[in-house]
């Protein structure tokens, strides 16, 4: 018999934890691929620290080595993006997901297998940092539209905030164990870990069971990639948001560059402490995950974006500000924490509005010439901060990035379509394939 002191709490407790009866997590194929989400990000926390801090520490990189580094990680997405979109319209995009992740795996194991054998240098770190590249461009672009297939469009945004928080856990909890693993066990080997739980991710969406239409009218390769152009450039929202979020990631990789550079050698910050500031991060996205649905839908998907570009730059010009000092490491992991709320809020809704606008047939071109728009201005991004680390100081890449992020959020509320867009767009279409929307659907597909 339950105790009568601790039933009431225990009561109490019930309602306060358990999923509403209508929440996706309810839905067991929606529920595994969360789960691997979950799994793979934690993984993602080490090699976010790992491959630049082997670099900048054991390799000694100068800020334009870390440079080419972050350039050639998103090099394949301008290699890449477009010609994927064209292939990933024709073939089952779950099977492409579940090969990226492995691929990812191996290359992850080769680096402490290369740092063992006494082969590894910054040229090895290019490659594999343009494999990782390669995967995130292809899969990446596949694991967007498995969740169209799982998910009705009309909770595209819930979901992908829900998506969010499953990366902020990890992003809570894992930079502090990954600082201190890396530590412990040096950073090349640390990237181990991030292979195996990309081995267990791979097995999880091996489960998963969603089911594809087949592919239309299978045009000719060229003509099939200018319709997807053709439908991107006829389409004012997705160039509009393309130029916003592009120029949003040409100051992200302008800031990134540095980061790490910043805390270890402006900070004198070791690969412990480096991790622990990266928890700021993680409670930023976890804050904003949690409130970023409620946010969308009070001040507009489209608002809600520029709000987040407005958080980054806030936080890049609150970091080129910290001095080296213990306030100064307290500002830089503030500085972490505005770019994860700010983050959060931009990719929830940019993710969900141009899936929301887009016909089923055109969702791989799509998502692939959206995706080659916004990361082509990350590579002179990259390169621009290197240089600017290596010739005006660390502080000024973070300086650039803040100060070009708020005149561009101000460009952009300056635009009625984005001012004034408070709720996620039907299907346009005269703009696509006559394809009917799926956001009256009675509930996601699941397993047969």
């Amino acid at each position: 018999m339950e105790s009568p002191v601790t039933t009431p709490a225990r009561r109490a407790a019930r309602p306060r934890f358990a999923l509403a009866p209508d929440d996706l997590l309810r839905d067991r194929t929606y529920r595994r691929l969360w789960s691997s989400i979950l799994i793979s990000s934690f993984g993602g926390q080490v090699s976010m620290l790992a491959l630049p801090l082997t670099a900048a520490v054991l390799l000694h990189a100068t800020p334009t080595q870390m440079g080419v580094l972050t350039a050639m990680e998103v090099l394949p997405f301008a290699l890449l993006s477009l010609p994927s979109g064209v292939w990933l319209d024709r073939v089952r995009k779950l099977p492409v997901y579940v090969a990226g992740e492995s691929a990812q795996a191996l290359a992850l194991a080769s680096v402490p297998a290369a740092w063992w054998l006494g082969w590894l240098a910054l040229p090895w770190l290019y490659v594999i940092a343009f494999v990782i590249g390669a995967v995130n461009t292809v899969a990446g672009s596949a694991a967007q539209i498995v969740l169209t297939q799982i998910v009705p469009r009309a909770r595209l945004v819930e979901a992908h905030a829900r998506n969010a928080l499953a990366s902020s856990a990890a992003e809570v909890a894992g930079p502090g164990a990954a600082g201190a693993l890396i530590k412990l066990a040096g950073a090349p080997l640390a990237m181990l870990v991030d292979a195996v739980l990309l081995a267990v991710s791979t097995l999880i969406l091996r489960g998963i069971r969603v089911t594809e239409a087949p592919p239309h009218a299978v045009t000719h390769f060229w003509q099939a990639l200018r319709d997807g152009l053709h439908f991107v450039a006829r389409h004012r929202l997705l160039v509009t948001m393309a130029l916003l979020v592009g120029g949003w990631h040409m100051c992200n990789y302008a800031a990134q560059v540095v980061q790490i550079l910043f805390a270890t050698r402006t900070l004198g910050l070791s690969e412990r402490a480096v991790g622990l500031c990266y928890v700021g991060l993680g409670a930023g996205t976890v804050a904003a995950s949690a409130v970023g649905d409620r946010i969308s839908r009070r001040l507009g998907p489209a608002p809600t974006m520029v709000l987040g570009h407005v958080v980054c730059g806030a936080g890049w010009l609150l970091g080129a500000a910290a001095p080296a000092s213990a306030w100064g490491i307290a500002m830089f992991a503030a500085m972490l924490m505005l770019f994860g709320v700010g983050a959060v809020l931009i990719f929830i809704n940019f993710l969900a509005l141009r899936q929301a606008v887009t016909p089923t047939p055109l969702l791989g071109r799509m998502t692939s010439t959206m995706r080659w728009l916004i990361m082509v201005p990350a590579v002179p991004g990259a390169l621009l901060g290197g240089w600017l680390g290596e010739h005006a100081g660390l502080r000024a890449a973070m300086a650039f990035a803040g100060g070009a992020v708020l005149l561009l959020a101000l460009l952009a509320w300056r635009q009625p379509l984005i001012r004034t867009l408070r709720a996620l767009p039907q299907i346009d279409s005269d703009l696509g394939d006559s394809v009917h929307d799926n956001k009256a659907a009675p509930a996601p597909a699941r397993r047969r």
